[in-house]
């Protein structure tokens, strides 16, 4: 029986004019997205070229150095560093989480659109202004208190006001996205609305919220200006949360721009610890959020 349509019908030239656009613009997106990758590989290999060359033990377990001193470490900044950080993360983590639940499962209409544009606008704030905000509510209360002026406390809550945006963002999308179907299916076994979020929204929408919140203690570490107003810098170790309290950031900033070489190797390191810091903040989340499920 002779077939009404050709064998080969259905097969598309090589050279018609869709094939041909569809072959342009499938090598535009690969292009597109290598060229993307350029700058982001440029930077890390860059950032590990100079920082392995200046890795050594003493940076873990010693304090800045003299400007014409050789050797030397800053592990004062990175103690102080992972303070204001987990600073931060204490206040903003679960608050941001209790006010995403707050306007995803127990409120609506004009309260939610308000907190969520206020969140957006939180978050576009540039953070020299947070930095400037906290100088206004810590360090002057602390002075006028006699209290203290520049600490880890300062830091730690100007880190807060820039983590708590991006924790509400995300923490709230993840939320929406857990299927209405669970939550009357939690329902109808008899479970109150506060038994479904915790026990069945929440773990559903684990993975997203843990996610999101790396994503803020990433941003958090990186951050220069807000600790120049809040925390400033200290060549010591740690010792109170109302002190001057040295960080990888700003150590970055002030060694990179010294015309000593010591310093400057120095800060190399530092940028090394503090993208393997994110790197590794990064993997715990992934491998505990695998583990959850």
């Amino acid at each position: 029986m002779t077939s009404l349509f050709p064998q080969n019908s259905l097969t598309r030239s090589a050279t018609s004019p869709r094939t041909l656009f569809n072959t342009v613009m499938t090598v535009l997106a690969f292009t597109c997205g290598v060229l993307a990758l350029i700058p982001l590989l440029a930077v890390l290999s860059y950032v590990l070229f100079k920082g392995f060359s200046s890795l050594s033990l003493d940076i873990f377990t010693q304090l800045p150095p003299a400007p014409f001193r050789k050797g030397g470490g800053f592990g004062n900044a990175i103690l102080g560093t992972l303070l204001m950080v987990g600073i931060g993360a204490a206040f903003s983590i679960p608050t941001g989480i209790l006010a995403a639940i707050a306007i995803t499962e127990f409120s609506g209409g004009a309260l939610a659109r308000t907190v969520r544009f206020a969140t957006n606008v939180l978050s576009g704030v540039p953070s020299i202004i947070a930095g400037v905000f906290a100088y206004g509510i810590v360090v002057l209360t602390l002075t006028k208190l006699n209290l203290g002026s520049y600490s880890a406390l300062g830091g730690g809550f100007a880190l807060s006001i820039l983590m708590l945006p991006i924790i509400v963002r995300t923490t709230d999308e993840a939320l929406q996205l857990v299927p209405q179907e669970l939550r009357q299916a939690a329902l109808g076994l008899g479970a109150t609305n506060f038994q479904t979020v915790v026990q069945v929204v929440l773990p559903a929408a684990l993975p997203a919220i843990v996610t999101g919140s790396t994503l803020a203690i990433a941003r958090a570490s990186g951050e220069t200006a807000p600790l120049i107003f809040t925390a400033l810098f200290s060549s010591f170790w740690p010792d109170g949360l109302l002190k001057p309290t040295a960080s990888l950031a700003v150590l970055v900033y002030n060694f990179a721009i010294s015309p000593f070489p010591n310093w400057q190797s120095l800060a190399w390191a530092a940028s090394l610890i503090l993208v393997l810091m994110v790197l590794i903040t990064s993997i715990i989340s992934r491998w505990a959020t695998r583990q959850k499920a």
